[in-house]
């Protein structure tokens, strides 16, 4: 279906024309007209699938913009998801003048979006255990609340956020719709449609070819092996960007240590970190500046980072579940995914589980086939990027274009390529440079300016 068929507001088409965005996917072409009508929903649909769209442009063809009270709420499991909820609705908005969408996340101080509160937003997007404070200091108003969406409902739940879930839904206006978007549907998601929901349409949209295009692979080895046949199997495929997912905290530390020992552009994601360490982390990873992230299922949660190489289980998880979120972050966009599982003994039935529930039997890599895990003379897996950070971001009028310009403008003198991704978050940003400069791109942004202002400059390590 193409988006000029849906009766979307002519601001919202042009800017689907700008986008380029001319087909919906099958979860939008299935769910926005349900929306717009209205109705409650229950989308069933993998990470990737489009439907942030799905639910942001009903939402903002109804919103009404004179009036800056809080008109719809989507709730994410983790700050990482907000954001990047946020910024795709702000991108589809872009021709709405004056719309004010709010991030409502912990990690970050209350009382600024208390103050953003008081001032008057239409839309929201939050996490439970922040939008539940707020509700609780009766500073976040509902009365003119229609709109409420639950995106990746059944991660909240897995994350012990079904009673917080259950609070907010409860203190929301009974006139409202209620959405609910969720890659798999447990029982405890029907129980919270049954509650919550008024005859809800139920939209499931399957992967052309029955799923994406993810080559599933098992690489047999003993338990003290692991490590080792970790280092071979990154050094085997050279992953650009690749997420290796570990049961425990203490093994993602160890893994990072090892990985980074052997030569591996490697970081570690745990729930111990800062939220502004795991803000760095996730900023270098997008970038491009590491190449491998290491990570629990619950440190994990939310990431979302386009053309993934390679996600790598170093333990496989006790239920199915998590391993379908887990491989749904590669093989997007058409592009073949990479999904490789060290397999213990002791693994076998969690194998079993898995290849039942998703009805594909895990393929045998060729061990004799992998490289040595010998650091002496072997490939290492190396960034050819560095991030550098700018005390200054999205509030403070800061655009990619002026810190590009700043790069490679006269005072800067580095070639454009030699810049990679920018990302502007309120008060800050972080820029990847090619590692060969970096040094003199650091020394250029501290002793210079961008927009005439000067920065505090970091190299982020």
């Amino acid at each position: 279906m193409d988006f000029a068929a849906l009766p979307l507001s002519p601001p919202l088409l042009q800017v689907l024309e700008e986008l380029e965005f001319k087909t919906a996917t099958p979860i939008q072409a299935q769910s926005i007209p349900v929306l717009l009508q209205g109705q409650d929903l229950v989308g069933q649909a993998q990470t990737g699938s489009g439907k942030t769209a799905a639910f942001a442009l009903p939402i903002l063809q109804k919103v009404r913009l004179q009036d800056r009270r809080l008109q719809a709420l989507v709730l994410c499991p983790t700050r990482e998801l907000c954001a990047q909820v946020a910024g795709e609705i702000r991108r589809l908005a872009r021709r709405l003048p004056g719309l004010q969408v709010l991030v409502l996340a912990g990690g970050q101080p209350i009382r600024p979006q208390v103050e953003a509160l008081e001032k008057g937003a239409h839309l929201a997007v939050g996490t439970p255990g922040r939008v539940l404070d707020l509700l609780d200091r009766e500073v976040l108003g509902t009365r003119q609340l229609a709109t409420v969406v639950l995106d990746e409902a059944d991660r909240m739940l897995d994350m012990g956020f079904r009673e917080d879930m259950e609070r907010i839904l409860a203190a929301m206006p009974p006139a409202r719709q209620t959405v609910l978007f969720s890659a798999t549907f447990p029982p405890d998601i029907e129980a919270l449609s049954r509650t919550f929901q008024k005859k809800p349409t139920r939209v499931t949209v399957e992967e052309e070819g029955g799923g994406p295009a993810i080559q599933q692979l098992r690489y047999d080895c003993a338990l003290e092996e692991k490590t080792q046949f970790l280092i071979r199997i990154l050094r085997q495929y050279q992953p650009a960007s690749a997420i290796i997912f570990c049961n425990l905290k203490v093994t993602v530390t160890e893994l990072e240590k090892a990985l980074t020992e052997a030569g591996v552009s490697a970081d570690g994601l745990q729930g111990d970190l800062e939220q502004f360490e795991r803000d760095k982390v996730m900023a270098k990873f997008r970038n491009g500046s590491t190449r491998v992230l290491i990570a629990t299922d619950v440190a994990g949660r939310g990431i979302d980072v386009e053309a993934l190489d390679a996600v790598i289980n170093f333990d496989l998880p006790i239920q199915p579940e998590p391993y379908v979120h887990r491989i749904g972050r590669t093989g997007r966009a058409g592009r073949t995914g990479l999904a490789i599982s060290l397999v213990t003994p002791r693994d076998t039935r969690k194998v079993e589980d898995i290849e039942h529930a998703t009805g594909v039997k895990l393929e045998r890599g060729d061990v004799e086939a992998l490289p040595s895990a010998d650091p002496r003379g072997a490939v290492k897996l190396e960034s050819n990027w560095e991030t550098l950070y700018i005390s200054a971001g999205r509030k403070d009028k800061m655009r990619p274009g002026d810190i590009l310009g700043a790069l490679t403008g006269e005072a800067g003198g580095l070639n454009a390529t030699d810049v990679g991704k920018i990302e502007i978050q309120d008060h800050i940003a972080y820029v990847a440079v090619a590692r060969r400069v970096a040094r003199v791109a650091f020394q250029r942004l501290s002793e210079g300016r961008i927009k005439g202002r000067k920065h505090r400059i970091e190299r982020v390590k």
